[in-house]
Formats: structure tokens, C-alpha cells, sequence
């Protein structure tokens, strides 16, 4: 179970409690367990900081508390704040990345099931698409991914596999596999039935909870290849 420890306290020397953090990132390079880090400025206390620090699992945070640097650093942390850091730790219970969430939709919903009118809800009116299959990569607007999945789906009975999703920022990356049969006209392909196979990476960048900008990677050429095969 994912584990979080929160950190709050207040300091006027915030300057040096950033590079005692350097530090300690630098010192336990290879042995800490930490897996995400992300420090707050209350914005009504200019000297009330909060850290929230993520770890696989509590015994994973009892490891990383136990590594000879974290102590020191610990023990200088302290005599930077102005008070007596709090401490509190807390099981995560439910982890709702909503970027990824609205990525995913956007490949079952949309994609795969062809449900349109769902692109209203998950794209920005003047959405920015950039496609390195396509003779105009860069285009702009709702209307493109629109017509994008008509097209796919007039030519494909497909389904995406998704393996993996990464959010930084305002931006998720997915890794899939899709697999469909050919089942109508492509890029001068007339439909053979064939079942083929391409991978692919999707990032897209969200503004206000939509889909603003997406960037496409994929084996077209490895698609194309099966296509001219024909059947086996």
C-alpha cells in the first residue's frame, strides 16, 4: 500500500532548507526509497512550508528514515525551523490521477467504442494535433480527432492495449499496442480482413481538466508492411 508522510513546518530560512534538500537528494542517490517529493508555500503564511513525500510502502519510508543521511539531514532540518516540525503519516487509500483517467476514456470511449460526442468533453475547442502519420502533422481543433476516429474506425474493427501511463505536470504519456482488422479502405488499402498490429506512444498536454494538445508516435511502417502482405 502506498504510504505518505507530510512534513509541516515554518521557517524563516527557507533558502537554506532548499539546499539542505539538494543534499540530502545528492547523499542518498541509489539508497533512498522516496519515490515523489513536493514542497507547498502557504500562501497566507509566507513561513509556513508543507512537504509531502511519497513511498511505495510504509516499510519502504522505515528503510529510508533508517539511512545514515536522512538522520543528519533530519537533525539539521530541524535547527532551520523556526518551530518543531510535525509529522504525519497516512496510508493512501485512493489515488484518483485524473489526467490519466481522461487519457484512458479517450482510448476506450472514443477510440475503441466511437463514442463522438465525448470529444466535446475531452478536448479544448481549439485542440492542437500533431501526428507523424498524417501529410499535415500539425492540426488544430476538435474537428480533426473527429474526423481522425471516423477515419480509423471506417477502416479498423480495433481495441487499444494500454501498458502503461506516466503523468508529469500537465502531461500524461501512454504506451500502447493496437490491434484491429482491416476491414475497410486505408491509405489505398482495400479491406483484405487482415488482422494487424501496431505500438505506439500517445503524450497528451491537459488545460482545465481537457485535452489540449496531443502528440502521436507510432509504427506506421510496421503497419503499412502488413497491409501490403495481405493475407496470411
Amino acid at each position: 500500500m502506498t504510504f505518505v508522510q507530510i512534513i509541516d513546518c515554518k521557517t524563516s530560512r527557507y533558502d537554506d532548507m532548499n539546499r539542505l534538500m539538494d543534499d540530502w537528494v545528492a547523499a542518498t542517490e541509489g539508497k533512498r526509497t522516496a519515490t515523489h517529493s513536493i514542497v507547498g508555500k502557504d500562501r497566507a503564511q509566507g513561513d509556513h512550508y508543507v512537504e509531502i513525500v511519497e513511498f511505495p510502502s510504509y516499510e519502504d519510508a522505515m528503510r529510508n528514515s533508517k539511512l545514515p543521511e536522512t538522520d543528519r539531514i533530519f537533525a539539521e532540518m530541524v535547527a532551520l525551523c523556526d518551530e518543531t516540525p510535525t509529522f504525519t503519516d497516512l496510508d493512501v487509500v485512493r489515488d484518483e490521477q485524473l489526467n490519466k483517467a481522461t487519457a484512458r476514456r479517450f482510448f476506450d470511449e472514443v477510440a475503441r467504442d466511437g463514442d463522438l460526442d465525448l470529444i466535446d468533453e475531452l478536448f479544448t475547442g481549439d485542440h492542437r494535433d500533431h501526428d507523424i502519420g498524417k501529410a499535415e502533422p500539425d492540426t488544430t481543433g476538435r474537428d480533426v480527432i473527429r474526423s481522425d476516429v471516423e477515419g480509423w474506425r471506417e477502416a479498423f474493427d480495433f481495441a487499444f492495449t494500454l501498458h502503461s501511463q506516466i503523468a508529469e505536470g500537465d502531461e500524461v504519456a501512454t504506451r500502447w499496442t493496437w490491434r484491429g482488422t482491416h476491414q475497410g479502405d486505408f491509405m489505398g488499402h482495400q479491406p483484405t480482413g487482415q488482422e494487424v498490429v501496431m505500438t505506439g506512444t500517445t503524450v497528451f498536454r491537459f488545460q482545465d481538466g481537457k485535452i489540449a494538445e496531443g502528440w502521436w508516435f507510432y509504427d506506421l511502417p510496421r503497419l503499412m508492411r502488413q497491409l501490403e502482405a495481405g493475407p496470411v
